[in-house]
Order: C-alpha cells, then structure tokens, then sequence
C-alpha cells in the first residue's frame, strides 16, 4: 500500500485512513487551517478568508446563540471544520460530487481530533445542529460580505437572516499567523475552561 500518512510540521505522521488522537496537535490544526481559503480562494480582500478564520466566527457564533451552553461544545465548534487542515476545504457541490468517500474519511478525522481534546468521538445530535446552523450563518454572511454574493442570491442559496445578526459580524480578513495565533488560544482559552 501507498503512503497514507501527512507529516505535520510538529513531526507527528498523520495516517489518513486511521488517525489516532496522539498524532495529532492543535499547533498542526491551527497552522493548516489558517492556510486553507474559503470559497477556494474566490473572496475580495488582501488576504484569502481562511477556515480558521471562518472557525473563529462559527465559535462566536455558536456561543452567543446558546449561551449556556458548556465549554466543551464550544471547542467543538471551534473544531468542526478541523479535518479541513489536511483534507482542505472543498466547496459543497464538490463533496457531493466525491461521494461517501470523502465522508468516511472526515469522519474519521473528526472522532480522533474530538478524542483528542477531550470531546466525545460523535456529538450528540442536539449540538451538531446547533453548530450546523452557525455554520450556515456564517457561510451566509460570507457570501455577501466577501464572496460577491447579491443579497438575493445569499438568501436563496444559505438562507435569510435577520438583519441584526447580520449587522452583528463583520468578516475579517487578516495574515495567516494572526488567525494562527487567535485559533491556538481560543483553543487554549476553551481547554482550561474545561479543566475548571
């Protein structure tokens, strides 16, 4: 069999087809995702909107729509989109194209990245909706403010949504290791909450 593994700038190798949670590192996670863009690359700005970008506002998202909710769920929206730090960020259409294939393999990916932080292998469903639905906000508000989406166009393919949350987020676009060093903290800020 081929090479099935990524090496990770950390050193560890990350066998794609069986991950396991010690071979992998927030440190790898937050440096890959901060270099993957969004909408393939296909957004105004200096910068390209990157997933770690995009899952910082997933996060913020998330917290202030279920604010009571526990720590561990909002790491796990920070973290919904980790696989992307290998696998990239394909466009929906493209995944439904590629088929079952690439879902096994996210799937694995997320049980060991979830594992690995503490979180169970499959979220309770409850959650994974409500991390769904700030991600299609924020995949709205991504597609007008930066992907040159009509409003029109926006609310037909994502969804409407109401005005002030709207006007709530702004998309920012900023240097890889700017979003780098935001997605590591958070990421830390969350993990010692946890530990409280």
């Amino acid at each position: 069999m081929k090479r099935a593994w990524q090496r990770m700038l950390s050193g560890r190798r990350l066998d794609l087809l069986d991950p396991t949670p010690v071979d992998i590192e927030v440190e790898d996670i937050a440096h890959g995702l901060a270099f993957v863009a969004r909408w393939n690359g296909q957004t105004f700005g200096d910068w390209p909107y990157s997933v770690a970008e995009h899952s910082l506002l997933v996060e913020q998202i998330f917290t202030r729509q279920n604010a009571k909710t526990e720590p561990r769920w909002q790491l796990a929206a920070l973290l919904h989109d980790a696989p992307e730090y290998v696998l990239g960020d394909m466009i929906s259409p493209v995944k439904a194209a590629v088929g079952e294939g690439y879902g096994e393999l996210d799937a694995r990916l997320v049980a060991a990245v979830h594992i690995r932080f503490g979180l169970p292998a499959a979220l309770p469903v409850k959650i994974k909706r409500a991390i769904k639905k700030a991600d299609i906000i924020s995949a709205r508000l991504e597609a007008e403010q930066i992907a040159g989406f009509s409003k029109t166009e926006a609310d037909r393919i994502f969804g409407k949504i109401d005005a002030d949350v709207a006007a709530e987020y702004e998309i920012r676009l900023r240097p890889p290791s700017q979003v780098r060093k935001d997605y590591t903290q958070r990421h830390a800020d969350l993990l010692a909450q946890m530990a409280i």
